[in-house]
C-alpha cells in the first residue's frame, strides 16, 4: 500500500544563538576563563582575511574566528583547551528573559485545543549556529531542543597509516586541534532542508535526495526560523519562500539593532520583528504563539479535507434517498455491509 513517509502534524522553531537567545557572544566565559580580551580577539579575527591576503594567501571568513581560537592554542593561550572545557564553559552563557524557558512552555502552545490533540501535533526547536555546538550543548539551551547544529572541533586528530593500525591510543585530556565541522550563513540552510526533509532523525535519507513535498517530514510552511539581523537573510529566504515565517529580534537597549530589523521589514525580508524577550506576556512570546497557532489550524484543516477526499461514503440500500416504503416490522434485518476496500 502508498502511504507518505511522515504525517507532516510537526511544527519546527529554528533559532540562532548568539544576539538571539543570548544578549552576548557565546564565546565570552571562554575568554574570560583564559584571560584572552575578548575586543582584542574579534578585531584581530576581522582583520584577519585582508592580512593573510596580503601575504599571498586566501582565508574563508567563516572559519576565521576558528582558526583563531586553534591558533591561540598552539601559542599556549588556551592551552589544553578541549570539548570537555568548551561544555564547561557553556554552562555560563546567559540568556535574554524567558529563555530557555520558553522551549519547554510553548510546546504545550500546540496541545491548547482539542482538535490539535485529536491530530496529534507537536512542536520541535532547533539551535542553527556559526557558534561552538560543545558550547550550546554545555548550555541551560541544551535539554530544551531537539537538535543543534554548529562548529566543531576534533581532538586527537587521527595520524597517517590510522587505517592499518589495530588500536588507537588516546590521550584522556587533549586539546582540540583541528576544525571538525564549519556552520556558517549559508550552510545554515542546509540544516533547515536537513530538518525539513528529515535527514537528522532517519539517517537513510540524505539531504540531497529529490523528495516530494508531501514525503518531507517538516514542511517549511511549518517552520519558524527566529534570528536577530541581516547575516541570516539566507535562512530568513529559504522558510519564508516555502510558506514559513520569519522572525527576526533586537535587543531592547539597541536602537540600532531595532532600525535594523525595521529595514528587514521593510524590504520584506521577514514577517515581523520584536524585543529578544520570550517571557510569557512579551511581544515575542505572544506573536510566535500567534503563528503557531495559525499553523496548527491549517494542520488541522488540511488533514480532515485529505480525510474527506479520500475516504469514499458507505453504501447504502437502493432507494434508501428516495420515497422508498419503510421496511415491514415482520421484515428480517438484513446484515450490516462493511466495504473492506
Amino acid at each position: 500500500m502508498a502511504t507518505t513517509l511522515f504525517t507532516q502534524n510537526i511544527i519546527a522553531c529554528i533559532w540562532d544563538f548568539d544576539k538571539t537567545l543570548i544578549p552576548d557572544y557565546m564565546q565570552a566565559p571562554l575568554f574570560r576563563r583564559y584571560g584572552v580580551n575578548e575586543a582584542n580577539f574579534w578585531n584581530e579575527t576581522n582583520n584577519l582575511v585582508s592580512h593573510y591576503r596580503q601575504r599571498g594567501y586566501q582565508l574563508s571568513g567563516e572559519i576565521a574566528y576558528l582558526n583563531h581560537i586553534l591558533t591561540h592554542v598552539l601559542a599556549g593561550k588556551m592551552a589544553g583547551l578541549n570539548n570537555r572545557i568548551l561544555r564547561e564553559c557553556g554552562a555560563d552563557i546567559g540568556f535574554y528573559p524567558g529563555m530557555p524557558a520558553f522551549f519547554d512552555r510553548s510546546r504545550a502552545f500546540v496541545h491548547e485545543k482539542p482538535e490539535y490533540r485529536k491530530h496529534e501535533i507537536t512542536l520541535e526547536h532547533y539551535i542553527v549556529s556559526t557558534g561552538l555546538a560543545e558550547m550550546i550543548r554545555g548550555s541551560a539551551a541544551a535539554k530544551g531542543v531537539d537538535g543543534i547544529w554548529g562548529c566543531e572541533f576534533v581532538e586527537n586528530p587521527l595520524q597517517p597509516g590510522f587505517l592499518e593500525q589495530q588500536e588507537m591510543e588516546l590521550a584522556a585530556e587533549a586539546e582540540i586541534a583541528q576544525i571538525g565541522m564549519v556552520i556558517d550563513n549559508t550552510t545554515k540552510t542546509r540544516a533547515i532542508f536537513e530538518i525539513n526533509k528529515g535527514t537528522n532523525k532517519n539517517p537513510a535519507i540524505d539531504v540531497n535526495s529529490n523528495i516530494k513535498p508531501e514525503d518531507r517530514r517538516i514542511p517549511l510552511q511549518n517552520m519558524i526560523y527566529i534570528a536577530d539581523g541581516p547575516s541570516d537573510i539566507p535562512s530568513f529566504s529559504v522558510v519564508k519562500r516555502g510558506g514559513g515565517k520569519a522572525y527576526a529580534v533586537y535587543n531592547p537597549d539597541s536602537s540600532a539593532e531595532f532600525e535594523q530589523n525595521d529595514r528587514l521589514r521593510q524590504v520584506d525580508r521577514i514577517d515581523h520583528y520584536g524585543p529578544a524577550d520570550y517571557a510569557e506576556k512579551s511581544q515575542t512570546s505572544r506573536w510566535l504563539r500567534l503563528q503557531i497557532h495559525g499553523m496548527c489550524d491549517r494542520i488541522v484543516a488540511d488533514r480532515e479535507a485529505a480525510v474527506a477526499q479520500r475516504v469514499s461514503r458507505p453504501p447504502r440500500h437502493l432507494g434508501a434517498a428516495t420515497d422508498a416504503a419503510p421496511e415491514s416490522p415482520a421484515a428480517p434485518r438484513q446484515s450490516t455491509f462493511i466495504d473492506e476496500a
